[in-house]
Order: C-alpha cells, then sequence, then structure tokens
C-alpha cells in the first residue's frame, strides 16, 4: 500500500487532563487503513517523527495522539497545521520488537509462551515499556525482568508487581 499523506491541524481535547495532543484523520484517509479490528498506521508528521499508532474513534471522527514526547520532537505549536503521511502497519507486533527482548524471548520458551499468548495491546506495552530506554544495558534488564514477571505469573500482569520487579532490576 502507498502512503496517504494529508493535513490536518495539531489540537488538544478541551477540559481532558487524560486525552492531549492529537490531529483529526479524514474518514476518507480512515476508510482505506481500516480491515476489522486492525486500525494500527505507522505515521510520519512534518517529514520528523515516524511513530506506530492507532486510529482512534471519537463519536463521528477519527484521530492519532501525540504523547509529550513526540510533541517535543515536533517543535511544533499547538493548532498549527501538520503534514502527514500514514502507511498500514503489517509488523506483528504493531510496533518494531526491541532486539533485546526478542532475545530474550528465544532463551525462554515459557516466557515466549505466556508473552504470546497475551493480547496484542498487552504485548505493545510490554514492548514500548523496554523500546522506550535508550541505553542496551536497560533494555537487556527490563527485557529480562518482564519475562521474568510472566513466567512468575504464568501470563498474567500485575503492573504493581512489575513496576517493582523493573526497579529491582534497573538496581543490577
Amino acid at each position: 500500500m502507498e502512503p496517504v499523506s494529508f493535513t490536518s491541524i495539531l489540537t488538544q481535547f478541551p477540559s481532558s487532563p487524560l486525552w492531549g495532543w492529537h490531529f483529526i484523520v479524514p474518514a476518507i484517509v480512515v476508510k482505506q487503513f481500516i480491515k476489522g479490528k486492525d486500525r494500527r498506521v505507522i505515521c510520519t508528521i512534518n517529514d520528523k517523527v515516524t511513530l506506530h499508532c492507532a486510529l482512534m474513534p471519537n463519536k463521528d471522527s477519527w484521530f492519532i495522539m501525540l504523547n509529550q514526547q513526540i510533541q517535543k520532537k515536533l517543535q511544533t505549536p499547538l493548532n498549527s497545521e501538520i503534514t502527514v503521511s500514514l502507511i498500514k502497519d503489517e509488523s506483528e507486533y504493531g510496533m518494531p520488537m526491541p532486539e533485546e527482548f526478542r532475545e530474550v524471548l528465544d532463551q525462554d520458551p515459557d516466557a515466549d509462551k505466556y508473552f504470546h499468548a497475551l493480547t496484542a495491546g498487552k504485548q505493545r506495552s510490554l514492548i514500548y515499556i523496554i523500546s522506550k530506554v535508550k541505553n542496551t544495558d536497560s533494555r537487556i534488564r527490563k527485557s529480562l525482568a518482564i519475562a521474568d514477571h510472566i513466567t512468575a505469573n504464568c501470563g498474567s500482569i500485575d503492573y504493581k508487581l512489575l513496576n517493582e520487579a523493573l526497579k529491582e532490576y534497573k538496581k543490577m
């Protein structure tokens, strides 16, 4: 599929502490990317920032959320026009798998089995926890902590306990 480009306005949901910066995706563009429940796309904004994300519904429109890290990279003020390019995200997890985590899962069949039994959203959450760290050693420690956590809990995730485990592995 060829990339689809359009312009939109960088905006913010009014009076919502949870939902922040986002932009509207035209309905004609959305129709090209939604296949059943799959709404994952790779989005490039102003030829500066590329991110794996989902098309999110809101009443009669669709939007893409931008976290604070992306906002800083863009260096674009609120209510500015942006140029957006979307392509369908065909990746296995809806985002890149860190090679450190891939290696840990390859070496631990139980962790691999439990990880792949999780929902796609939970898989992405765990991948994101590892990916947001730049340092290789830290990614390895997070990968080991997550693998141990899902194995010890037979595939369930207790985020409070996982957070504690991540802190312990950080000390190693």
